[in-house]
């Protein structure tokens, strides 16, 4: 197999010359340019480009540690990472961990061996300071607000986002709140802000009132559903339109009033108020703080859609 010293040598030119070939560089006569080309095409020589990334300690390979893939919440976030990794030339790595620490650790130890050039952190299973001391191998953003840590964040405000959506369902005559969550075991940070905006608003909250491990898939409202009708609430949060839209359904009369999240075609089509982070604009953000090794703190405004 052809190397770029055999090029070298069949056409006369210097290793380096051949490297600028490769790499574009403009530096390059129009004339050597294309005896060099020429000549790989003979070879049928094909660029290491493995090799080439680590020559110049770039593999253009970023992780995204995410729990899940086929989730809407992370479809979104990942729209606007891959878009964003697209025009610069960049791969991701789909690294998902459903939340296993030990797992999530793992990647980690893959990114300190530069298996990619950073990460972007979508939700962590681990405390804040495992991270940080991988930060040594280079950037990792988190797309979510980590107030209590020097780490770069593109987040929206969800205490904002809460609130709004709670009054609105205290000005809409809703007394006893439902509110749909995820993991019950170690309870993420998000959740725990969830419970205590709900005890802000509807001081009277009875926790008993959220249906925990809803992954927002149809089967979830279902099941949340016929939890909310035995606690007679009259008033859901949800953490996904379609959990919303399914609760919707399985209501024959008198259904609550529903809110959904991240402004999916269904809560416009089913008529619910919906709560738009711009997830896409979070994931593109995210990419571009990565790419520019910027140590900063993003938030993106969010839009509460009542249809």
């Amino acid at each position: 197999m052809a190397n770029i010293r055999d090029i070298a040598r069949i056409t006369g030119y210097s290793v380096s010359t051949i490297s600028r070939v490769l790499n574009n560089h403009p530096y390059v006569t129009e004339e050597k340019r294309e005896k060099v080309l020429a000549v790989m095409a003979e070879l049928n020589y094909v660029p290491n480009r493995s090799a080439q990334n680590l020559s110049y300690g770039k593999t253009k390979n970023v992780g995204v540690i995410l729990p899940f893939i086929n989730h809407a919440y992370y479809d979104q976030m990942l729209s606007g990472i891959m878009q964003a990794a697209f025009d610069h030339r960049y791969r991701v790595s789909l690294l998902p961990t459903n939340y296993d620490q030990a797992l999530e650790k793992n990647y980690l130890d893959e990114f300190a061996t530069k298996t990619y050039d950073g990460l972007i952190v979508t939700t962590k299973a681990n405390p804040i300071d495992i991270f940080q001391e991988y930060q040594q191998y280079g950037p990792i953003v988190f797309c979510e607000n980590i107030p209590e840590a020097p780490v770069s964040c593109v987040y929206y405000n969800l205490e904002n986002s809460l609130r709004e959506a709670f009054h609105f369902l205290k000005a809409k005559g809703v007394e006893h709140l439902g509110i749909t969550l995820g993991r019950s075991k170690n309870i993420s940070h998000n959740s725990q802000v969830t419970m205590r905006i709900a005890k802000e608003v509807f001081p009277n909250f009875d926790e008993a009132n959220i249906f925990w491990d809803c992954c927002v898939h149809a089967h979830d409202g279902e099941k949340a559903a016929a939890f909310f009708k035995q606690r007679s609430v009259d008033g859901i949060l949800t953490n996904g339109d379609e959990v919303a839209a399914v609760i919707l359904t399985e209501y024959e009369t008198n259904p609550p009033l529903v809110i959904g999240r991240e402004n999916l075609l269904i809560s416009k089509l089913a008529g619910f108020p919906t709560i738009d982070h711009h997830l896409t604009t979070v994931g593109e953000l995210a990419f571009e703080a990565f790419f520019h090794n910027k140590q900063e703190k993003i938030c993106v405004p969010h839009d509460f859609i009542e249809w």
